[in-house]
């Protein structure tokens, strides 16, 4: 794990990043800004257990596209969870506190895994572990008013003014963040790809 100091506020975007690419910078340098915070960590994770795995790069080169694309300094590129040997969010946060005493800690993830954070081993257990951030991304602004957490934890949620305060607030307690939206996705890139790598006749010509 990155380094870090008592009373700092760290933010931590976990996501598999295949590939990483500028819609992913976006959020992280909207989460910096809008929260105020110390540091972001890009965990890039071993690979989620809801996706299929097929056409997942190896984690070296997630790490190095990753650390090629970051916006500045304060965002650390870290894979630890491969080291933890844990695949579920829950438990990987749940170590980061024991080993993390005194820092204030946000949870990050754009607004397209909103509508399916309930499917995610024990997401209430997430939800109430460490504060939420979630960043807007094109066609999933209502999530916030849809999505299952949104109406389960409904009563925890924090005006968007407010988000500044939200690492020094004990959990359950979220916010939804408007700004600047990227058109990409890492599905949208991959299927690109996979065209090019089974029609080259058609790139060349």
């Amino acid at each position: 794990m990155p380094h870090v100091e008592k009373g700092m506020k760290v933010g931590l975007f976990g996501g598999s990043f295949n590939p990483p690419h500028q819609g992913h910078a976006l959020v992280a340098e909207i989460a910096l800004r809008r929260l105020g915070l110390d540091q972001l960590w890009w965990m890039v994770t071993p690979g989620n257990p809801l996706k299929d795995h097929r056409q997942l790069a190896p984690l070296a080169e997630r790490i190095r596209l990753s650390e090629e694309i970051v916006p500045g300094p304060r965002v650390k590129v870290t894979a630890f969870e491969k080291r933890l040997g844990q695949s579920y969010t829950a438990k990987t946060l749940e170590r980061v506190q024991d080993l993390n005493r005194g820092v204030h800690f946000i949870w990050i993830m754009g607004a397209d895994n909103l509508g399916t954070f309930h499917r995610w081993q024990n997401w209430q257990k997430i939800a109430c572990t460490f504060p939420i951030a979630v960043i807007d991304r094109p066609g999933s602004t209502l999530a916030y008013l849809s999505s299952r957490m949104a109406k389960t934890f409904d009563y925890a949620r924090v005006d968007e003014e407010d988000a500044m305060s939200l690492a020094g607030r004990r959990a359950p307690a979220w916010t939804f963040i408007h700004g600047p939206r990227s058109p990409l996705s890492s599905t949208a890139l991959r299927d690109q790809m996979s065209s090019r790598e089974n029609h080259p006749s058609e790139v060349t010509s």
